[in-house]
């Protein structure tokens, strides 16, 4: 069966509350197409890795373990989105590519955060990661509408980029320096993931769940395709 590996941006289940409304579509969603398709939903840490992070730099503490502290809120959030959606509590959050693996052969759904440290990764490079181990699409939901040439939270004038290669987009990626909890779409360690095993990526707003159906079921979607 079809794998989808999603990685799901931290802001779109937690910013200043739970985002109940979105995860509970996002939940129907997943659900109705678990009888076509596996899925694997890796969970970002989004503002509160964020705000635990920042007294943690303050204070001069490596980079390792600043990282590892969002790594377990990414767990966290994994943990939670596994109760949400109503999963068994015994079930264990998978902590490398073969405990993944293993849990799809008796879960049609599996969530996950960050799997280990690895320098200059976030858990969108573990998602990416995570599709090339199981030869899956890679669905990134974030909370823009997908890849502009600037920020265009900060920029008005910001142009959106419907499609993109490999190759450019790992330019793009590449042209930031890595920062723990950083906003791009894609981490540089993804972007170098996708461009190696030429992993077919797709960037889109999480928070617009039917625009995520119609890629599910084929159909006209809005997005960012990373591809050839």
């Amino acid at each position: 069966m079809k794998v989808m590996v999603i990685s799901l941006g931290g802001s779109l289940i937690f910013h200043n509350e739970v985002n109940y409304d979105l995860l509970k579509k996002l939940k129907t969603l997943i659900k109705k197409y678990s009888r076509k398709y596996n899925f694997v939903i890796v969970s970002g840490g989004g503002k509160p890795a964020r705000e635990y992070m920042k007294p943690l730099e303050k204070e001069n503490l490596s980079t390792k373990e600043v990282c590892l502290t969002g790594i377990r809120i990414t767990r966290l959030n994994a943990r939670f989105l596994h109760k949400f959606f109503n999963k068994s509590p015994s079930s264990k959050i998978p902590k490398s590519l073969k405990e993944v693996k293993n849990t799809l052969k008796k879960n049609k759904i599996v969530f996950c955060g960050a799997l280990r440290y690895k320098e200059d990764n976030t858990s969108d490079g573990t998602a990416a990661n995570i599709a090339r181990y199981l030869n899956a699409d890679f669905i990134n939901l974030t909370n823009v509408k997908g890849l502009y040439d600037k920020d265009p939270r900060k920029n008005k004038n910001a142009k959106f980029i419907s499609r993109i290669s490999f190759d450019d987009f790992y330019k793009m990626a590449n042209k930031l320096k890595y920062k723990p909890g950083q906003h791009f779409v894609l981490d540089q360690n993804a972007s170098k993931i996708i461009r190696k095993y030429k992993i077919r990526t797709l960037i889109m707003d999480g928070s617009d769940v039917k625009n995520l159906e119609n890629y599910i079921k084929n159909k006209k979607f809005k997005g960012t395709i990373i591809n050839g």
